[in-house]
């Protein structure tokens, strides 16, 4: 008992002496929060922003799967909500935007111009 003791008294007058042993202490837990940035918090806000791309590039037509697992063709859709026609009976539902689990429709980009020749038609 005596040596666990005197081991303590002679090491904590040596820690506070010594800056860089201090630092040396801090230096898991400065190591530790870039890592859990890296790690934990910019993929989860990739995939918020991805997310946010597919709910704001929804089209009326599109087929859609909702995190409930109802599959249905998008009829109208307004600020936050939208509705959706649904089975064989083509019944409706209205359902908020953050329900959207996909986007099943595949489209082109319509909205890129990929029409470079058209400078060459004035001959």
């Amino acid at each position: 008992m005596f040596q666990f003791n005197a081991f303590f008294a002679t090491a904590t007058p040596n820690a506070q002496a010594n800056p860089i042993g201090a630092l040396a202490s801090l230096l898991p837990f400065l190591i530790l929060i870039p890592l859990m940035y890296f790690l934990m918090i910019r993929p989860q806000k990739k995939k918020q922003k991805e997310e946010q791309k597919m709910r704001n590039s929804l089209r009326v037509g599109d087929e859609i799967t909702t995190i409930g697992g109802i599959t249905g063709r998008v009829l109208n859709i307004k600020e936050d909500v939208m509705v959706i026609e649904t089975g064989a009976d083509r019944s409706k539902m209205t359902i908020k935007k953050w329900a959207l689990q996909s986007v099943d429709t595949i489209h082109d980009n319509d909205d890129i111009d990929d029409d470079d020749d058209d400078d060459d038609d004035d001959i």
